[in-house]
């Protein structure tokens, strides 16, 4: 008898989701189960999540994945907003994973039922956002059992497939942020709320204190665990230093308390981290956590691009993707550090977070990574346009770029730009020893 994914591959046994995975990573179906065997794969598939199409396959011998982080606030608190945002990102985006991350909005059920009720993709969830809406208490009268409930909620009553739990900051960490004074202090959300509640009670984080009782919800329900950085860096100033690879060696420890209780783990990662350290940090994660799956927030390579962070952030994610750490990639959006984003801020993320996996798989040789831009190639060979445009992460886009700036007439093969300065069109022509008309 098994609960999860890592049990059953443990035991030998190969289960639906594992086949689905490998015809879709077009890898052996054995070497899979290995993989999930070893932790090195994960696949978050809730039990109660009936309707999940498992697109999700997650650790470094597999196509890196994106998550598109949405959810309400107090300021903005349009649930109907949010899944318009979700169909988009899933059905026309691409997005392998939806994280709900509601702060506000009466009760946090509705959304989340309706999400593991209707999405095929990945659910996530951060529990402790949840907590003080749920109980509907202040922070520092929460107790740990309330924690704990929350995150029986979102497994049995949400079926989520993945929670993000900050348990590697400890009433240690305190003590060593006060020392080091770092530039930017904590920037994870849910990092700051347990920084608070350990500091107002006097008392030991309950998702690290309690970390055994919490391996047995998720083990019942097949939730995988994010183990949530709670001191990744805000800033660069703060890559890399003693806080964050304390916590990530305790996240190590935590990770083989998880598999030899049969539950999947992710790692989460920085942050904002200078391009020449990204391979570093991707190679420690590596070694402290046994090759779990690392998901990265950006990584962010510059602090001052507010309104272009999705661009700052999406080329750390491909170079973090590149060295092989990072193979989930949470997006960024233009309205990073400055709003909750609206549905185009939704579709510039996504966009940029895709082309960043991509170029993260092809640069691994992941198999048939290659294959639509070689597609391109072609069509841009014989000037196809509708070929390129099939090729196109956005094909509406591109479209709609080419057909607004028409070049000139008689010239409607080539585009505005080079007209009858084409290369690939006098190429053509001269290879066929044709007249080549420019002037």
């Amino acid at each position: 008898m098994f609960y999860t994914q890592l049990e059953a591959a443990k035991k030998g046994f190969v289960t639906d989701a594992m086949k689905i995975v490998a015809e879709k990573e077009q890898v052996p179906v054995e070497r899979i189960r290995e993989l999930v065997s070893l932790g090195q794969v994960v696949i978050p598939c809730n039990k109660n999540h009936t309707c999940i199409d498992p697109e999700g396959g997650i650790g470094k011998a597999l196509r890196t994945k994106i998550n598109v982080n949405l959810g309400t606030s107090r300021d903005v608190t349009d649930y109907d907003s949010e899944l318009e945002k979700v169909n988009w990102a899933i059905q026309l985006g691409g997005a392998e994973s939806i994280m709900d991350l509601s702060t506000h909005g009466g009760d946090t059920r509705i959304f989340r039922r309706k999400l593991t009720g209707e999405c095929k993709a990945m659910i996530g969830t951060v529990p402790v956002y949840d907590s003080v809406i749920h109980h509907k208490r202040d922070l520092a009268e929460l107790t740990a059992q309330d924690f704990l409930d929350t995150i029986r909620l979102h497994a049995e009553d949400g079926g989520v497939d993945f929670v993000t739990l900050h348990c590697g900051i400890t009433r240690q960490t305190i003590e060593q942020i006060r020392k080091h004074k770092r530039r930017l202090n904590i920037v994870s959300r849910g990092g700051s709320l347990i920084f608070a509640w350990m500091s107002m009670t006097g008392k030991e984080n309950p998702f690290y204190e309690y970390f055994d009782d919490i391996l047995d919800i998720c083990r019942e329900y097949d939730v995988t665990i994010s183990l949530g950085d709670a001191c990744r860096p805000g800033c660069l100033a703060d890559a890399t230093d003693v806080c964050q690879i304390e916590e990530l060696v305790r996240l190590g420890e935590l990770t083989k308390r998880a598999h030899e209780k049969g539950v999947q783990v992710i790692i989460e990662g920085p942050g904002h981290v200078p391009l020449n350290q990204i391979q570093a940090n991707m190679e420690i994660e590596e070694t402290l956590c046994g090759g779990a799956p690392f998901y990265v927030l950006g990584p962010l390579v510059t602090d001052i691009a507010p309104g272009y962070d999705h661009i700052t952030a999406a080329i750390g994610g491909a170079v973090a993707g590149m060295h092989g750490g990072a193979s989930f990639l949470c997006y960024v959006t233009p309205a990073e550090h400055l709003a909750l984003p609206n549905t185009d801020d939704v579709k510039e993320g996504i966009m940029a977070f895709k082309i960043a996996a991509h170029a993260a798989d092809i640069a691994r040789g992941i198999p048939g990574a290659r294959d639509r831009d070689d597609a391109m190639a072609d069509a841009r060979r014989v000037l196809d346009w509708e070929a390129q445009y099939a090729c196109a992460l956005d094909p509406e886009r591109a479209r709609s770029i080419r057909e607004s700036r028409a070049p000139e007439e008689g010239h409607s093969e080539t585009c505005s730009m080079c007209g009858k300065f084409c290369a690939v069109r006098s190429m053509n022509k001269a290879l066929n020893s044709e007249y080549i008309d420019i002037l």
